[in-house]
């Protein structure tokens, strides 16, 4: 059976990088908003209810703070000019389109704000690399530290040290354990990764009628945002479609996610020959799911959804391919975020202690714009190719 996307009914808008946040506690209140509608009906509906708002708490349950929220004046900005900071950026691990749009959105306030980087590191996913890197770093005595850890108990002592020497630190979306904000760190930045778990469950239900037999293949470590994908997943398809059922999770750790991923996807097509779609925890994985469903020869019957608009799923859903969606963060608008609350610890400035940026929903029909939207540039030639 082929699955074809609702266009009629289903139809997608770029949304502003600000936010109207919710502050809601559990799984069923996030999703209430589905629940009156019929399951074939209501995905439509539900992702529309969603523009502009942050379904997603903090790493302790903090309320989220609208990035759009986050500013400086000219009169402060002059005064971080006259600081002379410097910042390091130290990330989980980089070289995908998601770290490289942060870099790039660091790097372009961090310019505006007078403010030098002079140290850039990938752990490549490995606790005791990043731990290295963080030790290393700090012989160069940054004013600044942009971060996402990998393990936030791995970790947390070397950041320790950081705080104790003084640097002002900024976090990505996980927080290592025991610190306290406005204390140990400034503020952490984030996508709305739980409303982007239920924007792909909500496409991909869609797009199954509400009906079907699903596999997921989910981060296997102790991450909070990609924890938050799969727990939105789950609890959206559990509480928004009775006809949808999850019928194998697998995990995977890396460091070769696409290589793991399609191994595990390909399992599952074996162990199920009437699987209707598989939910990946992000775009690298996903690229190895498609390996996995095309190798079957199921691409016409399997529909698989994502988050994080990398190219090569950019390019597969602009040529209706295999993934017929998914959920979009904007890292380039949240590496923005990060350097401005960097500079709040520079001036002392209260800071909230959780921003948040929606969640952007992408199909066939906006991957052009959503592309733009992420990255602050115009879509690459293959891209552009593939949505002709």
């Amino acid at each position: 059976m082929s699955h074809r996307f609702n266009r009629r009914r289903f139809s997608i808008s770029v949304l502003a990088a600000g936010a109207v946040v919710i502050p809601v506690l559990g799984t069923t209140s996030r999703l209430a908003f589905a629940q009156d509608a019929t399951p074939a009906a209501s995905a439509a509906d539900a992702l529309a209810a969603m523009e502009g708002k942050v379904l997603s708490t903090g790493p302790n349950g903090e309320t989220p703070t609208a990035a759009s929220d986050i500013t400086l004046t000219e009169e402060e900005l002059e005064q971080i000019r006259a600081m002379g900071a410097t910042a390091a950026i130290v990330m989980h691990y980089g070289g995908n389109d998601w770290a490289v749009a942060q870099i790039a959105g660091l790097k372009d306030q961090f310019a505006k704000m007078g403010i030098e980087v002079i140290a850039e590191t990938d752990a490549g996913f490995d606790p005791a690399t990043q731990v290295s890197d963080i030790e290393t770093t700090l012989a160069r005595n940054p004013s600044i530290i942009v971060s996402i850890p990998t393990d936030p108990v791995a970790t947390a002592a070397a950041y320790r040290q950081a705080a104790e020497q003084g640097v002002k630190l900024v976090f990505m979306d996980n927080v290592p354990q025991g610190f306290t904000p406005g204390t140990d760190y400034v503020s952490a930045v984030s996508a709305d990764n739980y409303g982007n778990g239920v924007v792909s469950a909500h496409i991909m239900a869609d797009v199954l009628g509400g009906e079907g037999k699903v596999g997921v293949i989910f981060f296997a470590a102790d991450f909070f945002v990609t924890q938050q994908r799969y727990d939105a997943f789950k609890a959206t398809l559990a509480e928004s479609y009775p006809g949808m059922e999850i019928v194998e999770e697998q995990g995977i750790s890396g460091p070769d996610f696409a290589g793991d991923a399609d191994k595990a996807a390909a399992a599952m097509l074996t162990k199920h020959a009437d699987l209707n779609g598989i939910w990946a925890v992000w775009d690298v994985p996903a690229e190895g799911v498609i390996n996995a469903v095309r190798t079957a020869g199921r691409d016409a019957d399997v529909v698989v959804t994502t988050i994080d608009l990398g190219q090569n799923v950019a390019v597969n859903i602009a040529q209706d391919g295999i993934i017929k969606g998914l959920g979009a963060q904007r890292p380039f608008d949240q590496g923005v975020t990060e350097a401005i609350l960097a500079g709040y610890g520079l001036l002392g400035k209260e800071a909230p202690a959780y921003v948040a940026l929606p969640a952007l929903p992408v199909t066939n029909e906006n991957v052009l714009e959503a592309w733009t939207e992420v990255y602050h540039q115009d879509p690459p030639a293959a891209l552009q190719e593939a949505a002709q």
